[in-house]
């Protein structure tokens, strides 16, 4: 690797805003807010709108909207009924 050209990698906290849900994970990203973690550690505090604590898709609150086969869709829109006799 070039000297200089990549980002600074290093550990940080990431903290779900709507949860409080905290996690570590490696990142380029700073931030002046720190937080001294359960290892004892201090390292940079980047707060996040939405994480796997509160997303929908992770959480199981998820709603599908089920698409309908182009038979289904053609029987709904023409009224037929759909008969598998």
């Amino acid at each position: 690797m070039k000297k200089g050209i990549h980002p600074d990698y290093h550990q940080v906290v990431f903290q779900d805003s709507s949860t409080g849900y905290k996690f570590l994970s490696g990142s380029t990203a700073t931030s002046a807010e720190t937080i001294d973690w359960e290892d004892g550690n201090t390292y940079p505090l980047i707060r996040v709108e939405i994480s796997s604590d509160s997303h929908p898709f992770y959480t199981g609150k998820q709603k599908f909207a089920q698409a309908d086969g182009a038979v289904d869709r053609f029987n709904k829109k023409y009224g037929l009924k759909n008969d598998q006799n």
